[in-house]
C-alpha cells in the first residue's frame, strides 16, 4: 500500500494539465464497487424483511430485535483491527478481503438452513464478522488507487455502486413477498447466490497488487515499505476522528426501527416494508458522489457533521404528529443524506490521517469505533422502546445527538486541521 501512495505523490507533481475535477477514478474502485454492488444485494435483501421476520414470522420482542439489530451493527467490531493489521502486514488486502466475503457468502447460505432465534443470532453473527475482516482492506485498496485530490469522490463512486446493490436487493425482496407473501426463502435464496458471485467478481477482477504493475513496467524500485506500529493509531488526528465517529454512532439508530416507527404511525400493509430501504438507498445513490466531491473541496469534516444534522432531522421527522406519506418520504430522504454524507465521508477522513503503511488499520480503528458505538446504540434503544414505547426512546436519542453535533464539528476543527489532508 506504500507503494502506491508513493506513486501518486509523483503523479500528483505532474503538470498533467487537468484540475482535480478531471481526474478519471481507478478501475479497481469501479471493480470493487461491483463487488460491493453484489454483496449488498444480498445482505439488504435480507436485511429489508429481517425487521418482519423476527417480530412478525418469528415472534419475537424488540429487546430481541434490538440485541439482533446490535450484533448486525456492531458484532463486526471484534474482528475489523484484525482483517486491517492483517492487511497492512501482509500487504495482501485483496485476499484479507477475499476472506471476508467469502465467510459472509457462506452465511448466506446458512440462512437457508436457518430457523429460530438462536440460529438467526449465528447467521448474522458470522457475516457480520465476515464484513468486519473485509471492509478496512477494501478501503486500503480504494485509497491506494486513488490520487489524495479526489478520494472523496472515489469513496462516493464506490458507495455509489454499494448503494445501487443496497436499493436493489429490497426492492427484489419487495418483489418477491408481493408474488410470495410467506416467500422468505425465497429472498435467502437469492442472498446466497449474489454473494458468492460477489466473492467470484473479487477473486477474478481486482487485481492483487495495487499500482505494482504500472511500476514494474516503468522499471522502478520497489521503496520500502515503513514498519507499521500500533501508537501510531494514537495520532492526534485520527484519534479526533474516533471520538467524534464513536460519540455519533452511540447517536444513531437503526433504520429498522425508524421504519417501524414508521410503519407504527402509518400503518401501512407489511408487503410494503422493504420499499423503505429502496427509498433510503436511492437518495444515498444520488447524493453519494456529489457529496464526495463537496467534502473533497470544502472539508471532509464538515460534510461529515452535517450529515448528522440530517440524521436529527430524521429522528425529528419520525417523530412528528401529522403522519402519512409526505412524512415517510421526507424521513427517507433525511436518512438517504445522512449516509451519503458520512459512510464514504469517513473513510476518507480517517484515511487521511491514517499512519503510513497502516492505512488498514487507521480505516479498521475508525470502523471498529463505529461499529461498538452502533451495537450499543441498538440494544439501548430496543430497551428504551420495550420500557418506554417508541416516542421516549427516539426522542431521548434526538437530544443525545443535537448535543452532538456542535460538539463534533469543534473537536474535529481542532488546531486548524488542514481541509486537503482530513
Amino acid at each position: 500500500m506504500y507503494i502506491s501512495f508513493a506513486d501518486r505523490a509523483s503523479m500528483k507533481d505532474e503538470p498533467s494539465g487537468r484540475g482535480p475535477g478531471a481526474r478519471a477514478v481507478s478501475s479497481v474502485v469501479v471493480s470493487l464497487g461491483v463487488v460491493s454492488l453484489l454483496t449488498d444485494i444480498s445482505s439488504e435483501s435480507v436485511a429489508a424483511i429481517l425487521p418482519l421476520y423476527l417480530t412478525g414470522v418469528l415472534g419475537l420482542t424488540t429487546i430481541a430485535y434490538g440485541f439482533i439489530d446490535g450484533i448486525y451493527q456492531g458484532i463486526s467490531a471484534i474482528v475489523r483491527i484484525g482483517g486491517g493489521w492483517l492487511s497492512d502486514r501482509t500487504d495482501r488486502p485483496k485476499w484479507v478481503a477475499f476472506a471476508g466475503y467469502g465467510i459472509s457468502a457462506l452465511a448466506r447460505v446458512w440462512l437457508l438452513f436457518a430457523s429460530g432465534f438462536a440460529s438467526v443470532v449465528g447467521v448474522v453473527t458470522v457475516d457480520r464478522l465476515g464484513k468486519g475482516i473485509r471492509t478496512a482492506p477494501r478501503d486500503a485498496m480504494i485509497t491506494a488507487a486513488s490520487d489524495p485530490a479526489i478520494l472523496g469522490r472515489s469513496f462516493g463512486v464506490h458507495r455509489m455502486l454499494d448503494t445501487i446493490g443496497a436499493a436493489v436487493g429490497p426492492l427484489l425482496a419487495f418483489l418477491i413477498l408481493l408474488l410470495i407473501p410467506t416467500g422468505f426463502s425465497t429472498v435467502f435464496a437469492l442472498s446466497a447466490a449474489c454473494a458468492l458471485l460477489g466473492v467470484l467478481v473479487l477473486g477474478v477482477l481486482v487485481p492483487g497488487r495495487i499500482g505494482r504493475p504500472a511500476m514494474a513496467a516503468a522499471g522502478g524500485d520497489e521503496p520500502a515499505r515503513p514498519p507499521f506500529r500500533w501508537r501510531s493509531l494514537a495520532d492526534p488526528r485520527l484519534r479526533r476522528v474516533l471520538i467524534v465517529a464513536g460519540v455519533f454512532g452511540l447517536c444513531t439508530v437503526g433504520d429498522g426501527f425508524i421504519y417501524l416507527v414508521l410503519q407504527s404511525n402509518t400503518d401501512f400493509a407489511a408487503a410494503w416494508f422493504p420499499l423503505l430501504y429502496v427509498g433510503t438507498n436511492a437518495v444515498f445513490l444520488a447524493l453519494a458522489v456529489p457529496l464526495g466531491r463537496l467534502a473533497d473541496r470544502f472539508g471532509r469534516p464538515r460534510i461529515f457533521v452535517l450529515g448528522h444534522v440530517a440524521l436529527l432531522f430524521s429522528y425529528l421527522c419520525a417523530l412528528a404528529p401529522i403522519a402519512g406519506v409526505p412524512q415517510t418520504l421526507a424521513c427517507l430522504v433525511l436518512l438517504g443524506t445522512f449516509y451519503a454524507a458520512t459512510d464514504g465521508v469517513l473513510a476518507a477522513l480517517a484515511a487521511g490521517v491514517a499512519p503510513a503503511g497502516g492505512t488498514a488499520s487507521g480505516l479498521a480503528a475508525a470502523q471498529t469505533v463505529v461499529a461498538l458505538a452502533r451495537f450499543v446504540a441498538s440494544t439501548v434503544f430496543g430497551v428504551l422502546w420495550f420500557a418506554f414505547g417508541p416516542v421516549v426512546a427516539l426522542a431521548g436519542f434526538s437530544i443525545a445527538i443535537a448535543i452532538a453535533i456542535p460538539t463534533g464539528l469543534v473537536v474535529l476543527r481542532t488546531r486548524a486541521t488542514d481541509r486537503a489532508t482530513i
